[in-house]
C-alpha cells in the first residue's frame, strides 16, 4: 500500500501510536538524565503531553487534517508539562498552523508543516540551545522537506526523516559539551524520535499496544480563601450538562459562572467556541438546566443523585490532596466570585512541610509538583482561574517547570499574571520575604526578583548510576552535594556530603542559612547538622521539615 495523503482519520491514528510508542519508552528517555540524580523525568513530562493531545483526539470524528491537528494542538499545549513538553508542544502547534485549510495533505505539504513546527519552537525558546530537541527537530524537517522534493508516499518519506533525526541525535553531544562528557544523548531529542518512531509504525500498519496509564503527577491543592467552597454534607445530584450556545457573541463565560456558582459547588464550567460544558453538584438540578437552557439547547446531559451513594468525598479541606470524586467524573473545584483582592500567590511545590510553609509566607494554592512532577500549563491556568485577585504571580520553583508557568501567563487574558523567575524551592522561598501587598505589582516583582540574585542554592541527594562532572568520577549511590546546579562533592557519606557543601556555599557576606529536610532525614542527623554549622560559621541558622522527596537537604544561603 502506499499512501500519498493523509487526512484527519490517519492522522490521529498516527499521533496515537506516536504517543504510545513514547511512552513505551519512557523510562528509557527518563534515565538520559545529564545529572545521575534521581529526578529524570524528560520522558515523564514529554509522554504526559503527548497523552493529553492523544486523549484530545479520541472523540474527533473529524476527516480535515487541519481540524484534527488544530484539536491536537490545543491538548498537548493544555497538557504540557515541564520545558521539553511545552518545546514537544510547540512542534506540533507549528505544524497545525502549516496544515490549516487542509482536508489532506501530501508528502509536501507534510514536510512544509514539520519545518513549521520548527520555527514555532524556536521562538517559544527565549535563548534556543543547539544540541537538544530543536535541533534535531530543525535537522530532521529540513530532510524531509528536502526527501519530499523526488518522494510521494509516506512510506518513503518517513525512513527518510527518521534516518535524518537518529543521525542529528548522535550528533548532539558534539554540540553540548555536557553531553560529550557524561556520554549520553539529548533525552528531549530522543523523545522525540520515539514519537515520530510510532508514527511510522501507524503509517505501515503497525499499531503499538499500550501500557496502563499513570495518574497524573501534579494535583492541585487549594489552601486559603476556603470560603470560596462549600462543602455540602447532603450530598445533593451530580449534574453535568453539554450544551451548544446560540449566541456566542452575547454569551459571558464569566457571568455565567457568577450565575451558575450560587447553586452548587465542585463547579467546572468549559467552553470551547460554541460549547460550553458544565458539571456542578447541586440540591436543585432543575434550576442548573433551566439557567442553560437561556443560553442554548442541550446536546447531552447527566444527573445522578449522590446520596445513594453515600460516599461523596468532601475535596475542600486545607492541606490535603484532592481525592477523586465518587460521581465518577474527572473535575477541578470551581469558585462563587468573592471581593476581588488585590494579588493571589501560586507557587510549585513538594512536600507536606515546604506546602505548609508557602501556606504560610503568604501563598494561596499550592500546585503539588517539582523534580519529577512537573505541572502542566492546564495546571497553572485551572489554579489562576480559581483564585478571584487582580495580580497572580506565578511561582515555579524548578527551572524545569518556568516554561509552563510563562506559557500558561501569556494564555490568560482577564487577569493580570506575572511569572517570578524562581528556579529552586530555595530561591522561591527567600522571595517572599521580599512580598509587600502594600507595593504595587511592578514593585514587588522587581523587589523579588532581585532578591533572587542573591540566593545560593544548595542540594544533596544521591547518585543512581556511575558518572562524571567536570572530570570527577561519581560512583552510584554517592551523596552528591550540588551548588547553583553543579555538582561540588560526592562522597559515600551524606553528612560529609553537606559539610562539604557548606564550605562551598558559605562565605564571609553570607547572614541567613535555611535548611529544608527530607522526609529520609531524622531528628538526629538534622541535630548533627544544626551543630556543625553552628560551631563552624557565624550565620543565623534555620531549618523546615520540608518533607520532600529526592533531595535529602535544599539549603538556601542569603
Amino acid at each position: 500500500m502506499k499512501t500519498k495523503t493523509m487526512d484527519g482519520q490517519l492522522f490521529k491514528t498516527i499521533i496515537t501510536n506516536g504517543a504510545v510508542s513514547l511512552k513505551n519508552n519512557m523510562e528509557r528517555i527518563n534515565q538520559l538524565n545529564v545529572f545521575p540524580v534521581p529526578d529524570g523525568d524528560t520522558g515523564s513530562n514529554m509522554s504526559a503531553t503527548m497523552n493529553a493531545g492523544a486523549k484530545s483526539l479520541i472523540n474527533v470524528e473529524e476527516t480535515s487534517i487541519s481540524v484534527v491537528a488544530k484539536a491536537l494542538a490545543r491538548g498537548m499545549l493544555m497538557g504540557a508539562r515541564g520545558n521539553s513538553g511545552v518545546i514537544l508542544s510547540q512542534l506540533f502547534s507549528g505544524l497545525s498552523k502549516g496544515l490549516v485549510g487542509l482536508d489532506t495533505a501530501n508528502v509536501k505539504e507534510f514536510s512544509k508543516a514539520l519545518r513549521q513546527g520548527v520555527e514555532q519552537a524556536y521562538s517559544a525558546v527565549i535563548n534556543p540551545v543547539e544540541g537538544t530537541m530543536l535541533t534535531v527537530s530543525r535537522e530532521g524537517a529540513d530532510r524531509a522537506l528536502e526527501a519530499s522534493e523526488v518522494v510521494d508516499t509516506y512510506e518513503e518519506l518517513f525512513p527518510i526523516y527518521l534516518k535524518e533525526l537518529y543521525e542529528s541525535l548522535a550528533r548532539t553531544p558534539d554540540l553540548l559539551p555536557v553531553l560529550k562528557e557524561v556520554g549520553v544523548i539529548d533525552s528531549g531529542a530522543a523523545g522525540f524520535i520515539e514519537v515520530v518512531e510510532g508514527m511510522h509504525s501507524a503509517v505501515l500498519g503497525k499499531m503499538l499496544s499500550d501500557q496502563p496509564e499513570e495518574k497524573s503527577a501534579a494535583t492541585q491543592i487549594f489552601q486559603g480563601n476556603m470560603d470560596n467552597f462549600h462543602g455540602d454534607t447532603n450530598f445533593g445530584y451530580c449534574t453535568e450538562f453539554i450544551m451548544q450556545i446560540e449566541k456566542v457573541d452575547e454569551f459571558s463565560q464569566k457571568d455565567f459562572i457568577e450565575m451558575i456558582s450560587p447553586l452548587g459547588d465542585s463547579l467546572v464550567v468549559v467552553q470551547d467556541e460554541n460549547i460550553l460544558k458544565v458539571h456542578i453538584h447541586t440540591q436543585t438540578p432543575g434550576d442548573a438546566l433551566n439557567l442553560g437552557q437561556r443560553f442554548g439547547f442541550f446536546i447531552n446531559m447527566k444527573i445522578e443523585n449522590m446520596s445513594l451513594q453515600h460516599s461523596e468525598v468532601l475535596m475542600h479541606q486545607p492541606n490535603a490532596k484532592e481525592d477523586p470524586c465518587d460521581c465518577g467524573h474527572e473535575h477541578q473545584l470551581g469558585s462563587a466570585p468573592k471581593h476581588r483582592k488585590k494579588y493571589g500567590i501560586i507557587a510549585v511545590v513538594n512536600g507536606d512541610g515546604l506546602k505548609e510553609t508557602f501556606v504560610e509566607m503568604g501563598c494561596d494554592i499550592i500546585i503539588d509538583g517539582g523534580q519529577t512532577m512537573n505541572p502542566s500549563i492546564e495546571d497553572f491556568v485551572k489554579a489562576v482561574d480559581s483564585l478571584n485577585a487582580e495580580h497572580v504571580i506565578l511561582i515555579p520553583n524548578n527551572k524545569n517547570v518556568l516554561l509552563s508557568a510563562e506559557t500558561a501567563a501569556k494564555m490568560i487574558e482577564d487577569r493580570d499574571v506575572q511569572v517570578l523567575p524562581a528556579k529552586t524551592i530555595a530561591q522561591g522561598y527567600a522571595s517572599l520575604t521580599m512580598f509587600d501587598a502594600t507595593q504595587s505589582v511592578d514593585q514587588n516583582l522587581k523587589d523579588m526578583t532581585n532578591h533572587l540574585k542573591r540566593v545560593k542554592t544548595g542540594e544533596v541527594t544521591y547518585a543512581i548510576r556511575e558518572s562524571v562532572s567536570k572530570g570527577n568520577k561519581i560512583a552510584k549511590d554517592d551523596f552528591m552535594g550540588i551548588f547553583n546546579g553543579e555538582i561540588v562533592v560526592s562522597v559515600k557519606n551524606r553528612i560529609e556530603a553537606i559539610i562539604n557543601l557548606f564550605k562551598s556555599m558559605i562565605d564571609s557576606n553570607s547572614e541567613i542559612v535555611t535548611i529544608m529536610y527530607g522526609k529520609d532525614v531524622d531528628n538526629d542527623e538534622i541535630e548533627e547538622v544544626k551543630e556543625v554549622l553552628e560551631s563552624g560559621y557565624s550565620v543565623e541558622v534555620e531549618t523546615i521539615d520540608g518533607g520532600q522527596d529526592i533531595y535529602s537537604y535544599i539549603i538556601s544561603v542569603e
